[in-house]
């Protein structure tokens, strides 16, 4: 007997469709099978596909799992912000926190009714600091990005790190840096095999805009993710890392700031950061952006 499921596509950190960061939001996913789901992201061929479970006891309001057209991943930022985007849309929530179970654990996440639309604040996962890219891996990531060791901001190591699904922090000087990069995503791909990670995250700070501190662009080919438009997964925890290496300014208590992504691959969207802290080190990061329903339908399966 089939089985109709509610799907959405929902862009992520923008309110303007075609925009921002799309998701795949399947809001029934009960009776899906780990196949099953991983067929429709790589139908719906986003670089993420959030599917919602009820909860299997109190801890938790709801399971939810994340696929790219590749691989379940344990978490991803613009699609949680869809998830539950949706999810409050579908049940007229009103101003409430929800505690989704992920593969990142149980997570608290906001849900902000603004006038007759919502804003969704995601708590992210455990901060980890990664290792430090150096010697031929090095080598090779820049070579593989159509970078130079004089691109790099001074005092920025390339770094793991990590808010729940982890990325490399790739700090350069200048935007026309960012905007020429043309990556080889056979050689990015083999080295997230020998570093453990998947995702590489360029970012600058030059830049002359009111708006936003950050400006990047992110690339995860080994898992189906040749260029992420506007990233969650990345700006969580390039926020921890800002703090602890001593980048930015801060009051020791909170750190917030803008980002803005997608702009070269014509999705340009803009997410909130927020980093607290602890005798100047980073102890929790949130992230924080508006979305958009650009259609829902019935799957029938």
């Amino acid at each position: 007997m089939q089985r109709k499921y509610k799907l959405y596509q929902i862009d992520s950190f923008t309110q303007q469709k075609f925009t921002g960061n799309p998701a795949g939001v399947i809001t029934n996913a009960s009776g899906l099978t780990t196949d099953q789901m991983q067929k429709i992201a790589k139908e719906l061929n986003n670089s993420e596909t959030a599917f919602i479970f009820p909860a299997n006891n109190s801890n938790y309001d709801v399971h939810v799992r994340f696929f790219t057209p590749t691989n379940e991943v344990p978490i991803c930022g613009h699609a949680t912000i869809a998830a539950h985007y949706a999810r409050a849309n579908e049940k007229h929530l009103g101003s409430s926190t929800v505690y989704h179970k992920t593969g990142a654990g149980i997570l608290p996440v906001d849900i902000i009714k603004e006038k007759e639309d919502y804003k969704i604040v995601m708590t992210q996962g455990e901060i980890e600091f990664g290792d430090i890219i150096e010697g031929e891996n090095k080598n090779n990531l820049l070579t593989a990005l159509n970078l130079h060791s004089d691109d790099l901001l001074e005092g920025c190591d390339i770094q793991i790190v990590s808010t729940g699904h982890s990325k490399v922090m790739i700090g350069i000087k200048d935007m026309i840096t960012l905007n020429r990069i043309k990556p080889d995503y056979t050689v990015l791909s083999k080295l997230s095999k020998i570093i453990h990670c998947n995702g590489y995250y360029v970012f600058t700070t030059a830049i002359d805009d009111s708006d936003a501190l950050i400006h990047g662009r992110m690339f995860a080919p080994a898992i189906g993710i040749k260029e992420d438009p506007v990233t969650g997964n990345a700006n969580g925890p390039l926020g921890a890392y800002l703090v602890h290496h001593n980048l930015v300014q801060h009051n020791n208590s909170l750190f917030t700031f803008k980002a803005k992504q997608g702009e070269a691959m014509g999705r340009p969207g803009i997410i909130e950061v927020q980093v607290y802290i602890e005798d100047n080190n980073p102890i929790k990061v949130k992230i924080a952006g508006n979305a958009v329903e650009v259609f829902k339908t019935e799957l029938l399966l």
